[in-house]
């Protein structure tokens, strides 16, 4: 029965190879689409725990603290290297966010102090990744390498001195520091009220020994698929973390940017359903065509002693073949241009800068599961078995005679 439906989808070619290589174009497309959400969503992810570390030591409740001192976890040194003698393979570090007034020879701007272990991997992560001048701040200098949005609001450029006064703190309160560099950072509002200095400077200005969060960067994480590595990290640092204070996945330390990131997976799924429903219709109207065709052909059939299970199964495997076809064709083309964006892409024009504001990597990686490849050949099976329902019943319930008698 294989060679007579084949037979029978190649009689109209035109429309047949009109119809697959429609399907074929959804097949590639959704491929594509899949690529490109978990590029997207491995490139967010690399981008929010870059900075801010997989896994979060803070104080219980941090987000509610108001009071500068409150937030603060005591004998951070110490913490931390206990967490570095459970955890030796993972980068772990001091962090410590100072809100301060910085002020410049003629204007002032309400900033975070960030202060940063030097040589550690978040003052590499800056230093390599969004230094646009000068130098990142280094040893016990009194330098700050400003956001270039900040430097620009505040007048001042690289070897000048800003002023930074942190009333209400522990240390000393107030400091000059000389502008060592300019950071190009992704989000403008980042930008605009960031000032990077060294921990120990920052330590010194408002809360000697303390930080605001510890946080840890787990080894050769870079795909939403490792993350089961996270709770299995987090079990077992658990005992170690003093009463009062938490152990947050970066999911819990932001969970609106994770929530984002989730959204994506229904969305794509939602175009799926909406690109297969349309390539339905298109195959829909090809094998009813054919049918109406071969209406006195199937009045033949049936006459000579077919079963009408039989001519509706003919039918089914009529549509079998021409999704079939389409699909391991647009699954070809999908799979070249996947490989091709694994090597790397950007959007084109603004929109790599534009969307960067919202955390996607300028150079993102296309990245497929298996499952998600099954689901799109899933899909397309369904497609093909449903657009056939109805012409096959019709092709079920033909009577032979009136079959016979009909006129194209």
């Amino acid at each position: 029965m294989w060679s007579l439906a084949w037979k029978n989808v190649w009689r109209g070619r035109s429309r047949s190879l009109t119809t697959a290589a429609a399907v074929a174009a959804v097949v590639a497309l959704m491929l594509v689409m899949y690529g490109f959400s978990g590029a997207a969503q491995n490139g967010l992810f690399q981008n929010l725990t870059r900075t801010s570390g997989h896994l979060v030591v803070r104080v219980k409740n941090a987000d509610e603290v108001r009071e500068f001192d409150l937030g603060l976890i005591r004998n951070a040194a110490a913490l931390k290297t206990e967490l570095t003698g459970a955890l030796p393979e993972a980068d772990i570090e001091a962090v410590l966010e100072v809100p301060a007034l910085l002020a410049g020879e003629e204007r002032s701007r309400g900033v975070v102090l960030l202060g940063l272990e030097p040589g550690g991997h978040l003052m590499k992560e800056f230093g390599d990744e969004y230094l646009a001048a000068g130098k990142p701040p280094g040893g016990d200098d009194w330098s700050a390498a400003l956001g270039a949005a900040l430097a620009r609001a505040l007048k001042v450029s690289v070897g000048q001195s800003v002023y930074a006064f942190a009333p209400g703190t522990e240390g000393m309160g107030a400091a000059a520091f000389n502008v060592s560099g300019l950071l190009d950072l992704p989000e403008s509002n980042m930008e605009a009220r960031t000032a990077m200095l060294t921990l120990g400077v920052a330590q010194e200005l408002a809360a000697p020994d303390a930080a605001s969060r510890i946080v840890i960067f787990l080894p050769g994480l870079k795909t939403l698929a490792q993350e089961t590595r996270l709770e299995q990290t987090r079990r077992q640092l658990a005992p170690l973390i003093p009463a009062g204070y938490e152990l947050l996945s970066w999911r819990e330390a932001q969970p609106a940017l994770a929530a984002m990131l989730e959204m994506l997976k229904p969305m794509i799924l939602i175009y799926a359903l909406l690109f297969f429903v349309l390539a339905g219709l298109l195959v829909v109207n090809t094998v009813y065509l054919s049918l109406v065709e071969r209406i006195r052909e199937f009045g033949v059939i049936i006459t000579l002693g077919a079963d009408r299970w039989r001519i509706m199964r003919l039918v089914i495997m009529e549509s079998l073949l021409l999704v079939g076809s389409g699909a391991v064709v647009g699954g070809l083309l999908g799979g070249l241009a996947l490989w091709h964006m694994s090597q790397g892409f950007s959007l084109p024009g603004d929109l790599a800068k534009q969307y960067a504001e919202f955390g996607l990597p300028e150079i993102m990686y296309a990245s497929i599961s298996p499952a998600q490849v099954a689901q799109v050949f899933a899909f397309a099976a369904l497609t093909a078995i449903t657009s056939a329902l109805w012409p096959a019943w019709l092709a079920g319930r033909l009577e032979p005679v009136e079959a016979m008698r009909h006129v194209t």
